[in-house]
């Protein structure tokens, strides 16, 4: 996604994102009801903006019926097959009433959901009270899209007793398995991890600790068991269900029509807007916990650190909140029974303002804690680094998460300048060889794609990216200055999207780097800007109207192909555990096609490199290795699993399937189990700041343990020693030729 200043020629988009956008347009909303006027004004700009806008017409309206009717029951365990035919009339009439700002569709499939699902929260404790026959011969598919809505509620009665005792099934072998074994091995791992953790901090109470007990329990007493646990799991999740509005059905149903348009389309309420603008910049303001509802309270879930909660240890986790505070007001509000987004609403606020919680400790004494609240950065949000060590040789491994930066001020803090800051603190170490990781990268900024990228080549064009109705436009890399111009290998997979297609693709056409992961990347090579949907109305009473993430834009390589669909394909390919999945943009429904364009002029990288001996070498390697033979067996296995739609809910043949599984993946336990020998550093500065965040370094520790089973992480360095190697002798050629 791309949030930055366009060429001026590009006249909708530039008025979009200008502060007076209302002004390109005499059209009102001004619509007293404000669904009617969201729709009205969506669809404007959704016709006026997208860059391939869809016509709504009757093949829209029947894609947004079945999409929303799918969105709203996929299980379809609460409409009727006579709820259905009832909806279908509106079938190819919601276009009519996307235009005529009508509801009548929307509010009939709402009232309707409402009216079942209540039957279904008196029907699922009836389900649960009469103990299951495990010894009954029967099975549940769970391939849903080919079955056939129920046609009575008898029958919908039958298909909850079924999907119930699938749960409970599950929970009944689990308990069965840990009969008699202590609570506590159950769930830990192992005895050293519990000497770790603070009991205090994982039970609410001594009682609870004291339940805790290793007698063995009749199976009638299990059975029970597993039927008490699926109801608290159906309790917690009507919970949830009980908090949601009219409003958040509404904006499902919203989004439903936007998607239509591209996959990439969607529509913000304002909490999920809040949630999305938290994403792109990894800080919030506010006092730096995790919350959850639980049981009608909102319960500390984890302190993240560096947070002011964190750092004045005024809450822990497991601490209930009760009631907020503001400093200028006199009266505390509770929050007990609210709604999550709202009582977060409460509890966070600008920075340095205070906000006095009244708190329940785990051990139940009652207290007051006044926080002043500050910017919480998220650090798993933003690009970290390690040094690693083979033999005498030094590498550098940059993992970015995504293409971070604040929505408010770029040169604040974006991905591409911590990029550049980890790669000066690798250098002072003596890097010898860099790797970037865009594995599971999502995006972000396009901008911050680019700069980064001129980290690695002295100037030149990066991306094209096309506007409906406008001539292309190249981005390019302006400052001259190279801060690694040493050997460089990209890891990317399935998951690695948008802006990290276009780092890997213009590295990729310079010649730059070496990219090493999956076939190829998730295919998506569309920009999309985030429209305030709020600057169309003046002296509105109307509230939040939320947001539009549209698509307005398409991006190309500086060779002219796209990354839409066909994503970026790796020079050296790698398996995976989830190679024969379908995975990407393909996957999605109404992708827009892959094309080309004219290719730009660019200058490839004159590195002195063979890139083709280094990828054949590379590749004599893997195809060596009993690991990757393993990874790809493992992917083969779970793609069969995959494709099981039937599950057998007798205990014993139950219990047989799953023992031929465990026993099947025992074989794949080896996968975990790797070590590539390899030796991971923290840098001086991260050292330092561990000395006062001992989470800072728990975290590290783990993800060097993880970075120790990585065979595609051992490969980029076997590549980069291939860069350095080759680079040292084709430049002793070329000295001796000149």
């Amino acid at each position: 996604m791309q949030l930055m200043k366009k060429n001026i020629k590009v006249l909708l988009l530039a008025v979009f994102v200008a502060a007076a956008s209302c002004s390109f347009t005499t059209k009102e909303f001004n619509d007293p009801d404000k669904d009617k006027l969201l729709i009205d004004l969506i669809t404007y700009v959704l016709l006026k903006g997208h860059y391939n806008p869809k016509d709504i017409d009757d093949e829209f309206s029947s894609n947004v019926y079945d999409d929303y009717i799918y969105g709203i029951d996929p299980l379809k365990r609460y409409f009727l097959a006579s709820d259905i035919k009832e909806f279908s009339k509106y079938r190819t009439e919601i276009d009519d009433q996307i235009k005529n700002k009508e509801l009548t569709f929307f509010d009939l499939v709402y009232n309707r959901f409402m009216k079942r699902m209540e039957e279904v929260k008196k029907l699922y404790p009836e389900v649960l009270e009469v103990p299951y026959d495990y010894t009954k011969n029967e099975s549940i598919n769970i391939d849903y899209d080919e079955l056939p809505y129920a046609i009575t509620k008898k029958e919908i009665k039958k298909r909850w007793r079924k999907q119930l005792k699938l749960t409970s099934i599950a929970n009944y072998y689990d308990l069965i398995k840990d009969n008699g074994k202590s609570d506590l091995n159950k769930v830990f791992n192992n005895i050293e991890e519990l000497n770790e953790l603070d009991l205090n901090k994982i039970f609410n109470n001594k009682e609870e600790l004291n339940e805790l007990d290793n007698t063995p329990k009749s199976k009638e007493e299990l059975e029970k068991k597993a039927r008490e646990n699926t109801k608290t799991s159906l309790d917690d999740y009507f919970e949830f269900a009980d908090d949601l509005e009219r409003k958040d059905y509404f904006a499902i149903y919203l989004t439903t029509i936007v998607e239509e348009f591209d996959p990439h389309t969607n529509y913000f309420a304002p909490p999920d807007r809040d949630r999305f603008d938290l994403r792109m910049s990894g800080k919030l303001e506010g006092i730096g916990a995790r919350l959850q509802k639980k049981n009608n309270y909102i319960k500390v879930t984890e302190l993240i650190s560096g947070g002011p909660a964190w750092r004045g240890e005024h809450i822990e986790v497991g601490d209930i909140i009760l009631k907020v505070k503001q400093e200028d007001e006199q009266d505390a509000v509770s929050i007990v029974g609210m709604r999550i987004d709202d009582a977060v609403k409460l509890i966070k606020g600008p920075k340095g303002t205070k906000v006095t919680l009244t708190i329940k400790r785990v051990d139940g004494t009652i207290e007051d804690e006044t926080i002043t609240r500050d910017v919480v950065e998220l650090e798993e949000t933003y690009a970290k680094s390690t040094l690693i060590s083979k033999e005498e040789k030094n590498f550098g491994l940059i993992n970015l998460p995504q293409f971070y930066f604040d929505m408010n001020n770029y040169r604040e803090r974006n991905a591409a300048s911590d990029v550049k800051k980890e790669i000066i603190r690798l250098k002072k170490q003596g890097m010898e060889g860099l790797v970037l990781d865009l594995r599971n990268n999502g995006g972000g900024s396009l901008r911050a794609a680019v700069d980064i990228a001129g980290l690695f080549i002295k100037e030149g064009p990066m991306v094209q990216v096309a506007s409906s109705g406008s001539k292309n436009e190249v981005l390019k890399d302006r400052n001259k200055d190279i801060i690694w111009d040493g050997p460089l290998v990209i890891l990317v997979n399935e998951l690695s999207a948008s802006a990290s297609e276009i780092l890997a693709a213009a590295m990729q056409d310079y010649k730059r780097a070496i990219i090493i992961g999956s076939k190829q990347t998730y295919g998506k090579g569309t920009v999309q800007n985030l429209i305030d949907l709020n600057q169309w109305l003046r002296k509105s009473d109307m509230g939040d109207l939320g947001a539009l993430k549209l698509t307005t834009q398409k991006f190309y390589r500086v060779n002219g192909g796209s990354t839409q669909l066909e994503g970026v394909k790796s020079d050296i390919v790698m398996p995976n555990r989830y190679s024969y999945i379908d995975m990407g943009e393909r996957e999605y429904d109404n992708p827009l096609p892959y094309d080309k364009i004219e290719p730009v002029d660019y200058k490839v990288w004159d590195g002195h490199i063979d890139f083709e001996e280094i990828i054949n070498n590379s590749n004599v390697r893997l195809a060596k290795s009993e690991q990757l033979m393993l990874i790809e067996e493992n992917a083969r296995w779970i793609k069969n699993r995959r494709d099981e739609t039937e599950v057998r809910l007798n205990f014993n043949e139950y219990k047989t399937e799953i023992e031929r599984r465990i026993e099947e993946t025992k074989k794949f336990d080896a996968i975990d189990e790797y070590d590539n020998k390899l030796s991971y550093q923290s840098l001086p500065y991260e050292v330092k700041l561990m000395e006062q965040d001992t989470i800072l370094e728990e975290k590290r520790k783990r993800w060097h343990k993880n970075l120790r089973k990585d065979i595609y992480l051992e490969e980029a360095i076997n590549v980069l020693e291939d860069l350095k190697i080759s680079n040292i002798k084709n430049s002793k050629v070329a000295n001796i030729k000149k």
